[in-house]
């Protein structure tokens, strides 16, 4: 059994980053040992989780597991989780409750539970007290290793834990089953080094670790190859992609390399406002397959509480980097991350927050109250906020972050844009829904065929978070 570390997590030496490309074997025993049986995965949290369930859903089918989408079919069920809010903690303590039901009438489920939350020694404290019926666990550092720790579990009849808490290396030619044939994630890196105060990924991610660029150019390509639209470059801080690596080799370089594939749309996610460089916009603006789209999260308007967060730099430097995007690369949608009520926010530092909104008018904005993360210096501070008073704050920015949103889509209204068409609309099944290059949802009357493909679309009305539009003909 091998238990999280949170302080052994917290190490950054100057050990080197291997690049391990024979780690993923599966045994010739374990190739059906799934026959005849069927998986379920629920996927929480980020982009990075979404990509990370695409790797462990192929592994499954490498021992010949097949999928259902309903969890009571299921003869292995897999939680791949998040630890970024308490949340997302309690969804999936709620969820393992209706799991154990179904366990309790069928006993010969396998079930797990994976990820972020799994790097967490609080949360398999709980589980070693609470759910001790769960099969397996395992980390974010291990995902290759599925197979063995399901025969472990098999063999030994009693639940595996497998957590490494380690600064983690980089495993290549792990297989994906990807959810979509039109987008694709591709990871450029793993891990962060930033140590926000309030984040708790840096300790469930691991070091900041790159991948070489002749893997992601590879992998790009062959998806061009398979007829794939688009890419989003997927790491905890894409911005300081590279800064590890021994080459003179950052993140404008990858961009300017996966825009030569030819692939029709690139995206990347997420980036921190302490790493964006001139090159980097530089390479956005002279790239049309580069969507003129970026996250930017802001986090707080207070310089007072963005040096509590950790967060290395002020509101009048992000300012500067917010105007020239905005200068510099036409039509770009900019978006960002708030958090309300981070221990001892004043309402001057509140009011900052608006200003900040007001003066960015954001295209969007994930707004969350502040969440407590055991193990992070954030968790130890003491705070006067009440949780009334966090509550009425998110709803006031929320109002003003809907209020821009919806100014937003209006200069959209009767304009032509290019939609890349995804699949069936959750408003109207006689609809296809899509995003623009400015990542605007877009619903439009269209056949089935049109999936997959990049349309123009006259937009006809617009509402705060999706627009409706027409299909022009060419």
């Amino acid at each position: 059994m091998l238990l999280p570390n949170l302080q052994e997590a917290k190490n950054r030496t100057k050990k080197e980053v291997l690049i391990k490309t024979n780690d993923y074997i599966i045994k010739e025993n374990l190739k059906e040992l799934g026959l005849n049986k069927k998986y379920f995965v629920k996927t929480y949290g980020c982009q990075m989780n979404e990509h990370d369930s695409e790797n462990i859903k192929a592994i499954l089918e490498d021992m010949s597991f097949k999928p259902t989408d309903n969890m009571e079919d299921a003869d292995l069920i897999l939680l791949n989780t998040c630890a970024i809010r308490e949340n997302a903690h309690n969804k999936v303590f709620g969820y393992l409750g209706r799991i154990k039901h179904l366990k309790e009438t069928k006993p010969s489920i396998i079930v797990g539970l994976c990820g972020c939350m799994a790097q967490e020694e609080v949360v398999i404290n709980e589980i070693l007290n609470k759910y001790n019926w769960l099969d397996i666990v395992f980390g974010t550092h291990n995902i290759h290793s599925l197979p063995s720790i399901l025969e472990k579990a098999l063999s030994n009849k009693k639940m595996e834990v497998e957590v490494l808490s380690i600064e983690g290396d980089v495993v290549e030619n792990i297989p994906v089953k990807r959810d979509s044939k039109y987008k694709a994630w591709v990871n450029i890196m793993y891990g962060c080094d930033k140590f926000c105060t309030y984040c708790i990924v840096p300790y469930t991610r691991g070091k900041q670790r790159s991948r070489l660029p002749e893997f992601i150019i590879e992998e790009v390509k062959d998806l061009v190859k398979k007829g794939y639209k688009e890419v989003t470059l997927l790491g905890q801080n894409v911005n300081a992609y590279g800064k590890d690596l021994k080459i003179n080799y950052g993140m404008s370089d990858l961009l300017n390399d996966v825009a030569k594939t030819g692939i029709e749309r690139i995206r990347f996610v997420t980036s921190h406002p302490w790493d964006f460089t001139d090159e980097m916009i530089t390479a956005i603006k002279n790239n049309e397959n580069i969507m003129p789209y970026i996250h930017l999260p802001i986090q707080s308007g207070s310089n007072n509480i963005l040096k509590l967060m950790g967060r290395r730099y002020t509101k009048e430097s992000y300012l500067e980097l917010f105007n020239k995007l905005k200068k510099e690369i036409p039509n770009v949608s900019i978006t960002t991350d708030i958090i309300v009520g981070f221990p001892n926010e004043t309402e001057e530092d509140f009011l900052e927050t608006l200003d900040i909104v007001n003066t960015c008018k954001f295209d969007s904005a994930f707004t969350f109250i502040f969440s407590k993360r055991e193990g992070t210096p954030a968790a130890n501070m003491k705070d006067s906020v009440t949780l009334e008073e966090k509550n009425k704050r998110l709803y006031e920015l929320n109002e003003l972050v809907n209020k821009y949103a919806l100014e937003n889509n209006k200069k959209y209204l009767n304009k032509t844009v290019k939609v890349l068409l995804e699949g069936i609309s959750d408003k109207n099944k006689n609809m296809l829904m899509g995003y623009t290059d400015t990542m605007k949802l877009v619903n439009v009357i269209s056949p089935k065929s049109n999936i997959g493909k990049i349309v123009d679309v006259k937009i006809t009305d617009v509402k705060t978070w999706s627009m409706d539009g027409k299909i022009i003909e060419n």
